[in-house]
């Protein structure tokens, strides 16, 4: 069977140009030579997408032959050529040089026309395709996944998607407002007369580690969050805390972009950290910041291995300092803190008077200790969690626990032997968490609304003819 594909283009000014795109032989009696192969499809791809991308090319230069103000025709200098890199193949563009007319004042003697055109010489689909590939798997993954199953240019490699992986994370952070100590906007009278807000929100943040790259340590910190509106779908979000100076208007543009408004509901659950409470300060006047039950709970279960240890050595002092646990648990669960506080003090007052030979029993005092203090520094967020698992409402941040495994585990540390720089896994963050909530499309779309356009069904010919 002889199969030919030709290819016929009609221009604005009416001409129709017919080519020959492909000839080929193609069996009929073999199963796996029905239908397209994936080297047939990948050359077919890259030989339309040149004939389609200089016919593009030409048609804008033509219309800008004559001068702008006069109509009068420009004088050609010559020509160069332009590679523009496209998801079908890197493809070289003849781009005419033309004298600029005596009625234009440019600042140079000579233009060319598609350089307005050609701003960028990467396609924006390719820059989104190699984004968020990358953002999900590694750098050299992303590349064999692309030349797979696109006729992508040779000269793809691991670097080049890193750095325009970086370009783009950079352009989204450059859209950034500055950061403000406060983001409560207006006054109460002015929140009263604000529309009825959609559902309650709910942000949980956390922390993870990441290797890195510089010697003088190991791993460094980054954080990683969650909105939960009732009636959105969730987004992520994630910063390096010693990188970012604006750690709180990112948490701020998610929100609005979630349509969050000054007279909704919204809760902060955190771990109790300085910087992860920071980040949520004077976010709205309708906030409540709670303190997340599992961590309450993690530092109790490690006293209370201390006092199974205990009871080897002094069986009674354990039991009693089970007892006393147990108590203090209750009163947390309950959000009796003012009965709590106490309580854990009596506590170690008590761990202090126990004369053991327990070889951790100084390990136990510590974390009593520590456990003291962690609960009097976050008093105020601890409410009733009885009550509010009565109702429905969130307790524990294990959804960010497991935001903090698909955002940051994943991609940066499990199975991965990468080491990042700080910037590095910043940038990479910013697209990685736009990559898994589903809106780094949207983003591209934003910076060229041509593609939005792209993901509708192909027009028939008679609605196109229309």
């Amino acid at each position: 069977m002889k199969i030919e594909i030709k290819l016929r283009i009609a221009a604005a000014d009416g001409s129709i140009c017919d080519e020959e795109i492909l000839r080929f032989d193609k069996p009929h009696d073999q199963l796996e030579a029905i239908g397209l192969s994936l080297a047939e499809a990948k050359d077919l791809l890259g030989r339309l997408q040149e004939h389609i991308v200089a016919a593009q090319a030409a048609t804008f230069a033509a219309e800008r032959r004559c001068c702008q103000q006069c109509g009068r025709a420009q004088t050609s200098k010559g020509s160069t050529s332009i590679r523009f890199r496209t998801p079908f193949g890197d493809v070289p563009v003849s781009s005419p040089r033309l004298h600029r007319c005596a009625c234009d004042a440019g600042q140079t003697r000579t233009f060319s026309p598609l350089t307005t055109l050609f701003s960028e010489h990467v396609a924006p689909e390719l820059l989104y395709l190699e984004t968020k590939w990358a953002s999900l798997v590694s750098f050299g993954v992303t590349v064999d996944l692309l030349k797979d199953v696109l006729p992508i240019g040779s000269t793809l490699n691991a670097e080049t998607v890193r750095n325009h992986l970086h370009r783009i994370a950079a352009r989204a952070e450059a859209e950034l407002g500055d950061e403000r100590p406060s983001f409560i906007e207006g006054f109460p009278r002015m929140w009263a007369q604000l529309p009825i807000p959609e559902g309650p929100i709910v942000v949980g943040v956390d922390g993870g580690y990441v290797r890195a790259r510089d010697g003088r340590q190991s791993h460094f910190e980054v954080m990683v969050g969650k909105s939960i509106p009732e009636d959105r779908k969730n987004r992520y979000f994630g910063l390096v805390q010693s990188h970012d100076d604006k750690p709180r208007r990112r948490l701020r543009e998610v929100l609005r972009e979630q349509g969050f408004q000054m007279n909704q509901d919204i809760t902060f659950l955190t771990d109790g950290g300085d910087s992860v409470r920071n980040m949520a300060v004077a976010m709205s006047p309708c906030a409540e910041h709670v303190l997340d039950w599992f961590h309450i709970t993690m530092r109790l279960t490690v006293l209370g291995q201390y006092a199974k240890g205990l009871a080897h050595h002094n069986p009674s002092e354990a039991e009693d300092t089970a007892r006393e646990l147990k108590r203090i648990k209750g009163y947390l669960w309950n959000g009796n803190r003012r009965q709590a506080l106490p309580c854990i003090e009596w506590l170690i007052d008590d761990l202090d008077a126990v004369e053991t030979d327990y070889p951790s029993m100084k390990a136990f005092r510590k974390a009593a200790g520590e456990f003291n203090t962690y609960i009097a520094n976050n008093a105020g967020m601890i409410p009733n969690y009885a009550e509010r698992r009565r109702y429905g409402e969130r307790v524990s941040t294990a959804f960010v626990e497991s935001t903090v495994n698909v955002v940051v585990g994943k991609r940066f540390s499990k199975l991965q032997q990468m080491r990042w720089s700080k910037e590095g896994a910043h940038l990479m963050l910013q697209t990685r968490t736009r990559a898994l909530d589903g809106t780094l499309r949207r983003k591209f779309e934003q910076w060229y609304p041509g593609l939005a356009s792209n993901n509708s069904a192909p027009q028939s010919e008679t609605a196109m003819a229309a």
